[in-house]
């Protein structure tokens, strides 16, 4: 952290700045062109191959699973991507509620603008709405720093005035990202967040390996991730989803595990390398310029 509050650069992203400020002073050097020229390619190979791996931390903070303090009162966090829905949001919704588990929902912006009351609704029953962009964008990881604000900006400022609360944390599409996002992540404190385990809804029909995905190595802290929008089918269409979530919440169940929202799990133990994320996001979610399971 800086004595302002904002978070620090990754350390990779310093290198990578301090390494390119050097590049023009080593290439006036005698035979040092090649070297240099390698290295900044080197350089940019490793941060475009980070940036492909959607747990790792080279990039920036990375929160792939529950704070120390979360796994030891034996949480996890169940995530949904890419709704509201209006036809499996609401079944979902109902499934939760049968068990007592409460969720967060990374939505897409311009998805809850078009479901406003299914936002208002996912808050109403104890879950919390969080940052997925606002278009979902394949070429999200290629975007310029000002494209990134925008997508990360528009849905932060829909977000926190449809269901009253701003998001505290941002997922990416497809999980994946460039060097570009930290610097605009860390202007708003979003908490950047991964996963522990997939289900891969998204792409897979078949509910019973979906769900030995999630159930596989399950353990206190994990960030469990499935999908309530644009979800894979199974051989009777139905959203796979809502053929995991059930078996899912008994493994919990038996594992003694509750399932709470991300900003439950975070209250009293914020992830490292960030301070005071409620006032600095609402602060930057006033400031932010004003379809359904896409990624895996």
């Amino acid at each position: 952290m800086t004595a302002g509050g904002r978070r620090r650069l990754a350390p990779a992203l310093q290198a990578t700045i301090g390494a390119h400020a050097a590049a023009p002073f080593a290439a006036a050097l005698p035979h040092a062109l090649p070297w240099v020229a390698g290295a900044l390619a080197a350089n940019h190979a490793i941060l475009a191959l980070a940036g492909m791996i959607p747990r790792s931390t080279l990039l920036g903070p990375n929160m792939t699973r529950l704070p120390d303090a979360a796994a030891t009162r034996r949480q996890v966090a169940l995530t949904f991507d890419d709704g509201p829905d209006p036809e499996v949001t609401p079944r979902v919704l109902d499934i939760l509620d049968t068990a007592g588990a409460r969720a967060s929902f990374f939505c897409i912006g311009r998805q809850a603008e078009r479901h406003r009351t299914l936002v208002r609704e996912i808050v109403r029953r104890g879950h919390s709405v969080e940052n997925h962009s606002y278009t979902h964008p394949n070429s999200f990881a290629c975007r310029t720093p000002q494209g990134l604000r925008q997508e990360v900006g528009r849905a932060q400022a829909a977000l926190s005035d449809i269901s009253g609360v701003a998001p505290a944390f941002f997922r990416a599409p497809m999980g994946l990202r460039s060097p570009l996002l930290d610097p605009v992540l860390a202007s708003t404190v979003l908490h950047f967040t991964s996963w522990t385990r997939r289900a891969l809804d998204g792409v897979d029909g078949d509910p019973g390996r979906a769900l030995r995905r999630l159930t596989s190595g399950l353990a206190a802290g994990d960030i469990l991730l499935m999908h309530d929008g644009r979800c894979a089918r199974t051989r009777s269409q139905e959203a796979v989803v809502l053929h995991i979530l059930p078996g899912l919440l008994r493994a919990l169940a038996e594992a003694g595990l509750e399932a709470v929202p991300m900003t439950v799990t975070a209250a009293g133990s914020p992830p490292p390398g960030t301070a005071g994320a409620a006032s600095s996001v609402n602060a930057t979610a006033s400031r932010s310029p004003s379809a359904a399971c896409a990624s895996p």
